[in-house]
């Protein structure tokens, strides 16, 4: 074989396996991006959009807050992108999250008065009422993504597995973002349980396209309620958005009243501090408890994410109880420390005399007899 003829052979050999390294790629690509299209959801369609189109959240094509609010409020003084890849916040615990397996609920002395709190990490809480339990924004994955190999990962484990939950009266979702509304949790509740999942206008479709029962699918507007077994659950305003794509707010947001006959509950969802939560603790309230969001902040979204010192007010100002805060720990989701909110909410409840628990994940809350606040979460920061 001539040099000419040895090099033309080269040629082709490299072309032949840069190409089948490029369809190797793809095909990897491909199985990564395999499941996203479900994930992302399915779209207002039918009679299902024509009632997203009488609610008065809904105008021009989308559904709108309470109030104008931006989701970027505009930070010119600063590079986010510079700051998420190069910022010195600690956005990570040094050490393993303690974790909690709760014991069976205690005998309640009064049933039709009990109420406990089990937070599981992120939003994902069980609230036990008056012997019932509803499930509220489960996420049991290891990533809050469309995606199981890329996007935000897990903190730290879910405290128990999905099967270990106990029978549920209802599953509550806030909103359609990726860490409260979750597919793989989601198809797991479909099969071990039987309640129904009670959500904002439109989540629904997202449900049915995952093979969710349409009788399990109870989608309210605000002010709207549901009754399950002596339970009233009442859509309230939210201020905040939603979205799986790049389609944004196709679906209503929302905070929750969780109501026996004895004893409330108040979930913000997420949501920016605004003057709805006086108009809610006076319809609604007094709440024996506030589950209140008080991470992910930052300054350039103020209207969507309530910083912790306005969680304090808006857990006032909805006439709360007890303040349990969620959102944090178990994703990495803004730039504040791992710990900076809990911090936070901790000096502002002393220093307007709130009382507050903040749990271990996994840790039930008697909500009569809470926990004092030990500082866990500072000897992990």
């Amino acid at each position: 074989m001539t040099a000419p003829e040895s090099a033309d052979l080269e040629r082709s050999l490299g072309r032949r396996m840069r190409g089948a390294a490029g369809l190797a790629a793809l095909a990897g690509l491909a199985w990564v991006a395999r499941d996203v299209p479900l994930a992302l959801g399915g779209r207002l369609a039918g009679g299902r959009a024509e009632r997203a189109a009488r609610s008065p959240q809904f105008r021009d094509g989308t559904f709108r807050n309470p109030a104008s609010s931006r989701s970027m409020a505009g930070a010119p003084d600063r590079n986010l992108v510079r700051e998420l890849i190069f910022g010195k916040q600690k956005r990570r615990p040094t050490a393993p999250v303690p974790l909690v397996r709760p014991p069976a609920p205690p005998v309640a002395a009064d049933p039709h008065h009990e109420l406990n709190i089990v937070w599981y990490g992120h939003a994902s809480a069980l609230v036990e009422i008056e012997g019932h339990a509803v499930l509220v924004d489960p996420v049991w994955s290891q990533r809050c993504s469309p995606s199981a190999l890329v996007g935000p990962r897990r903190l730290h484990e879910p405290p128990v597995r999905l099967d270990e939950l106990p029978p549920l009266t209802a599953i509550l979702i806030s909103h359609d973002h990726y860490d409260h509304l979750d597919l793989p949790t989601v198809r797991e509740l479909t099969a071990r349980q039987s309640a129904p999942f009670v959500v904002p206008l439109g989540v629904g479709a997202h449900l049915d396209r995952w093979g969710v029962p349409a009788d399990r699918i109870i989608e309210l507007d605000w002010s709207e309620r549901h009754e399950v077994d002596g339970l009233t659950l009442i859509a309230t305003p939210a201020q905040h958005f939603s979205g799986r794509g790049l389609r944004r707010d196709g679906t209503l947001w929302s905070s929750w009243v969780i109501a026996g006959t004895h004893r409330k509950v108040f979930y913000t969802g997420d949501s920016g501090y605004f003057a709805g939560y006086a108009d809610i603790g006076a319809e609604h309230g007094p709440f024996d408890a506030t589950l209140v969001q008080i991470g992910a902040y930052d300054r350039a979204w103020p209207s969507i994410h309530m910083f912790p010192e306005e969680a304090v007010s808006a857990h006032l100002d909805l006439r709360g109880g007890l303040l349990i805060p969620v959102h944090w720990a178990t994703f990495n989701l803004a730039l504040h420390d791992w710990s900076e909110p809990v911090d936070r909410i901790w000096a502002e409840a002393k220093a307007r005399d709130v009382r507050l628990a903040v749990p271990r994940p996994g840790e039930r809350v008697v909500v009569d007899d809470p926990p004092a606040v030990d500082g866990w979460w500072q000897g992990v920061a």
